[in-house]
């Protein structure tokens, strides 16, 4: 419960986006519910900037009203970040993502992973273990016995090893997603943080709790790595 407690602390989104979040929130409440002015009724359509830089380097595509296009075309199927995502999966090589809690949103970034040639390997944080030991070395397995089975032990090889060496030769390289990434310890977001370090041609994707859409941060941020960085 502490592992689980003080991993979701640092898994917290970051605090840009919950600025961005309740600026757009409060100007919706504040404007109806398509985003129109209370003397006109008319949608006022300009660019705003949600943070303290100066416009020139903060344009964006939403109205001042809080609303952008998406809002109008079908945003929940025209993703316009999936350029930002692809960029942003080989810049830091390892992301921790925040998905909507009634789920289905990070298919759509999943499956542009896939259409780039990435191969996956699917694990659930809850039973993985130790994550060192069962992606990177030779780790024993005991199947359930119901009583009257002896108890054995089975040794299986790498989980990320095994992936890799059957790779086909176009593969650009292998995506381990991680899904319920919130249960996990510190030490264990940072283990996940540094693998691509230790494999090159791995990348990871940490599911690290939800939000009210899809957003997502550098893993190393969000398991404390850049903070020993700065300070060393």
């Amino acid at each position: 419960m502490v592992a689980a407690t003080s991993c979701f602390y640092y898994a917290a989104p970051s605090t840009y986006s919950l600025c961005k979040t309740n600026h757009l929130r409060q100007n919706q409440l504040r404007l109806g519910m398509f985003g129109t002015s209370a003397a006109t009724r008319k949608p006022r359509i300009g660019l705003v900037m949600c943070s303290n830089e100066s416009n020139e380097s903060n344009e964006s595509t939403e109205s001042e009203d809080g609303w952008g296009i998406q809002d109008f075309i079908g945003g929940d199927l025209v993703k316009f970040d999936l350029g930002k995502w692809l960029s942003d999966v080989e810049e830091h090589k390892s992301l921790a993502i925040y998905t909507p809690h009634e789920g289905g949103y990070e298919g759509r970034y999943f499956t542009r992973l896939r259409y780039q040639g990435y191969y996956f390997l699917d694990l659930s944080a809850r039973g993985l273990g130790d994550p060192e030991t069962t992606l990177t070395k030779v780790h024993p397995v005991c199947p359930a016995h119901v009583g009257k089975q002896p108890i054995a032990r089975w040794y299986f090889p790498p989980e990320v090893d095994f992936r890799l060496s059957v790779l086909p030769p176009d593969a650009k390289g292998l995506i381990v997603w991680v899904i319920e990434a919130k249960v996990l310890s510190k030490a264990e977001l940072q283990f996940l943080a540094i693998l691509p370090e230790l494999r090159p041609k791995v990348r990871v994707i940490a599911e690290c709790g939800n939000w009210r859409k899809v957003v997502w941060r550098p893993l190393k941020e969000a398991a404390g790595l850049t903070e020993v960085a700065l300070s060393n």
